[in-house]
């Protein structure tokens, strides 16, 4: 079991919108860190778009001004590593949209992680019975939307279940430039979801990923739901290949 790191962030994530799409696994094998593999979930190998909202940001115990609260969307797929006897279960985030300047920055210094700041909004509705979170990001003129909708109860992922693998990864890992890859541990509780009842995208995927990943991601999503969050932690990374 590796030990763990001192505590770099803690907040809260909550109403993560998420829309899968099954992409070719060499789409993304150029792209996987040195020490993972490439993640799958009954063969079928995944892209996720994922917008949320980020609460109660504190950053090495401190709460930043005008930067506790803020939007979050990344585009992330799943990989794993052998790490003696334990399995770890992660994610790469290729590019990932917050509305400060601020916050990018530290992202990008000290994970090397490619956050990008761009104006954002979101609307949370909650009524009886459903659950409605949109998302809402400017880039290169044009607004990018992600919505899902609820219906019924939310409940934690069966065993074994599309939701649960998605959802399920508690290690991050980053490309560091000249110096290997950055293993990093994000703790938090089983999330409970809903299958989404409804849900949208409209974006300009190809001016905000590339031609090929654009290509990929104008596809329907294979599957979309919204989970619930939890308080989490983001523990300081280290380095564990080259």
């Amino acid at each position: 079991m590796t030990p763990k790191s001192a505590r770099f962030l803690t907040a809260e994530w909550r109403w993560l919108a998420m829309l899968n799409y099954e992409v070719d696994p060499k789409l993304l094998l150029p792209l996987v860190p040195a020490g993972t593999e490439l993640d799958s979930w009954q063969g079928r190998t995944f892209l996720s778009l994922v917008a949320f909202r980020f609460l109660n940001t504190r950053v090495a115990g401190l709460a930043i001004p005008f930067h506790r609260n803020f939007d979050e969307v990344n585009l992330r797929f799943y990989v794993r590593r052998v790490d003696g006897d334990q399995l770890k279960r992660g994610v790469v985030f290729m590019k990932e949209f917050v509305p400060r300047r601020a916050i990018a920055w530290v992202a990008r210094a000290f994970y090397n992680e490619n956050y990008v700041a761009l104006p954002m909004d979101d609307r949370i509705d909650i009524g009886e019975g459903t659950v409605t979170a949109e998302y809402c990001w400017k880039f290169s003129g044009r607004v990018n939307r992600a919505a899902v909708r609820t219906a019924g109860r939310s409940a934690v992922p069966a065993s074994g279940s599309q939701e649960e693998f998605i959802t399920e990864h508690y290690w991050g890992y980053a490309t560091q430039r000249d110096s290997g890859t950055m293993e990093y541990e994000v703790e938090h509780p089983q999330w409970r979801v809903w299958s989404a009842s409804d849900f949208s995208v409209e974006a300009d995927f190809k001016t905000l990923y590339g031609v090929k990943l654009g290509e990929a991601l104008h596809q329907r999503p294979a599957s979309a739901f919204l989970a619930e969050g939890s308080a989490v932690t983001v523990y300081r990374g280290r380095r564990i290949a080259k």
